[in-house]
């Protein structure tokens, strides 16, 4: 029988919980999908049977993925950051999830097929912003304004001036 963690983030999907929890699990490592509940009764977006809350991991954080239907939808206000440690893992999560039919946003965000908000973050990017150097610092943040994946090579030379 489950046990659920005494803290879960609830994702909610139309429809698409299982789908969605199963593509992280195959792109990000620490994930992974656990136990999926069927309806045991109709409800407002399903009928008995259908896949109603999937329990799953995203890289170590527990999450539900619950079948609630179209009235509700995913935006920026919630986001999973994914710090990447170069260029190789930056391009392979940011292209699993944008060639998977999500799309791109600016400054390393970008959204899943689902509409689930993600930010590739290389661990490069947020030292050059947080650089003691402040005017290094700004150009670093000035060069992230006008990218949509990160390049950290051209991070790393806009850090430098």
């Amino acid at each position: 029988m489950l046990k659920p963690a005494k803290n879960t983030i609830c994702l909610w999907y139309d429809g698409d919980a299982e789908a969605a929890a199963r593509f992280y699990a195959e792109t990000f490592p620490d994930s992974s999908v656990g136990e999926v509940f069927r309806a045991p009764g109709d409800f407002p977006s399903g009928k008995k049977g259908d896949v109603l809350t999937v329990w799953f991991t995203v890289m170590g954080i527990p999450c539900l993925g619950l079948n609630g239907g179209s009235a509700f939808r995913h935006n920026e206000a919630f986001s999973f950051q994914v710090a990447t440690a170069d260029q190789a893992e930056t391009d392979r999560y940011w292209n699993a999830i944008v060639s998977n039919g999500g799309q791109e946003s600016a400054c390393g965000w970008c959204k899943d097929k689902w509409g689930m908000s993600w930010q590739i973050t290389p661990i490069a990017l947020t030292q050059a912003i947080t650089d003691s150097d402040a005017a290094a610092a700004k150009r670093a943040f000035e060069a992230m304004l006008q990218m949509s994946k990160i390049d950290i090579a051209a991070i790393e030379a806009a850090r430098r001036g």
